[in-house]
């Protein structure tokens, strides 16, 4: 196995200090946060955004006001996007049954999947004003039935951005803030004076909004780690260095900090990646951020073969992984680690971020190898139930379990059987004895 990294990234133990300094950061905010609440929230916002409003929440003349603004054209495209997020939250959804069974006669087995009663979604915006995070925290909680979703946006050159808040309100925000960053889910998550807490959040953002969700889960749910952006190109020579490098630096310029990496088993195509990134870097209006990124996090890759290319794939776990290959269908089937896969070169990581209807926050930081990204399902908990409708159900059950219970020393647990043995089968089980079945019973 022969793998050449023709470019290579910051070295981890680098990446590792950066992430030490941003938990150290985190938990004194958070701590200040719960300690001071809106006073705590509102520094924090004058310090980080230079925005501190009487009220941090939208009322609903100002969400009117903001959405005037916006252009009939850009309302137009918004609600395309949001039709199609829609229209794949809603298959899902409908995929999702509540379900109940006999299991064995007169025990019935079930659940049911049940929306989380509040949400608190995050949509980044103060670098570049997230307008489709909008429809895929905000709007897939309202198709799960989530009865109070609470949004939160920091201010794009000082206000509301109108566009942002057009597809908050459209997706089904019932509580808009023009809040962000830590202060932001810290303030969902805990609650303040003036912002009642929420069970869940989600929702993309920075290294710092990341951090923030993953010391604030467990007093909240969480959708995933989603942090900075990633993306993988598996490319051979059936595309050319163009569509490689667009693709790669496409994404490199959401930040300072976004991995992209070309896997490919072409050298040809890998130098001329190369070149065809520094072209692009000279033409493109984001480069001052993209050409940082690449330089700092950008990777290429060199295998032999499809299948050291798939290995490295799985082993990097990428959020955004484009293949485009003469086997697309092949990685299709064998890529088990990953955020999201755009098959073929017709395809693009940005009709996923904006468009095309499937989830954009997806997980970073080799969590796809154990989760998914957000989808209407994260906002739904699947309770199960048991009825026992007769006794002698009840009394079958009931033997098995206190045995079983015994078997493990639980004498408690096998009464909780056992009285139900002598109530519904009439059976004198003596107190802590494991009921055996009823012809054992008279032998």
């Amino acid at each position: 196995m022969t793998i050449i990294h023709l470019k290579t990234a910051k070295a981890a133990a680098e990446r590792n200090d950066d992430d030490a300094k941003v938990r150290a950061t985190v938990e004194t905010i958070l701590k200040d946060i719960e300690a001071r609440g809106d006073a705590a929230v509102r520094e924090l916002s004058q310090k980080f955004d230079n925005y501190a409003p009487d009220t941090f929440k939208l009322s609903q003349s100002q969400i009117e006001a903001l959405i005037s603004r916006v252009s009939e054209r850009d309302m137009e495209d918004i609600r395309f996007a949001q039709a199609q997020v829609r229209k794949f939250a809603e298959a899902q959804r409908a995929s999702m049954q509540d379900i109940e069974i006999e299991s064995v006669p007169g025990v019935i087995l079930g659940h049911r999947n049940i929306p989380v009663q509040s949400a608190g979604c995050y949509i980044p915006g103060g670098k570049f004003p997230m307008v489709a995070s909008a429809h895929m925290s905000v709007l897939t909680a309202s198709v799960a039935g989530v009865p109070r979703i609470a949004a939160a946006t920091p201010p794009f050159k000082g206000e509301p951005n109108p566009a942002v808040i057009a597809a908050m309100h459209l997706g089904g925000a019932h509580e808009i803030y023009c809040l962000g960053g830590i202060q932001a889910v810290a303030a969902m998550a805990l609650g303040t004076e003036s912002i009642d807490p929420v069970d869940m959040l989600v929702g993309p953002g920075n290294a710092y909004v990341a951090e923030a969700k993953r010391q604030l889960y467990g007093r909240v749910g969480i959708d995933l780690f989603a942090g900075p952006t990633e993306t993988m190109v598996i490319a051979d020579e059936t595309v050319d260095a163009e569509i490689c490098a667009t693709d790669l630096l496409g994404q490199a310029e959401h930040g300072y900090n976004s991995p992209a990496v070309l896997v490919t088993n072409s050298r040809r195509l890998a130098e001329a990646t190369l070149a065809e990134i520094d072209r692009l870097l000279t033409i493109l209006p984001t480069a001052e951020t993209a050409a940082r990124s690449w330089e700092v996090y950008g990777e290429i890759i060199l295998c032999d073969s499809h299948e050291e290319m798939l290995e490295v794939a799985n082993d990097i776990a990428s959020e955004h992984v484009q293949v485009m290959t003469d086997r697309d269908d092949w990685y299709l089937e064998n890529m088990h680690s990953y955020g999201a896969l755009f098959l073929g070169p017709r395809t693009n990581v940005a009709n996923g971020d904006k468009v095309i209807g499937t989830n954009h926050t997806l997980p970073t930081r080799k969590a796809g190898r154990y989760t998914g990204g957000l989808w209407v399902g994260k906002f739904l908990k699947t309770h199960s139930y048991q009825k026992v409708l007769s006794d002698e159900a009840a009394t079958t059950i009931g033997e098995y379990c206190s045995r079983l219970c015994i078997l493990e020393g639980f004498v408690g647990h096998a009464e909780q059987a056992n009285v139900r043995v002598r109530r519904y089968g009439g059976r004198n089980v003596p107190y802590g004895a494991p009921a055996l079945p009823s012809s054992e019973a008279a032998e």
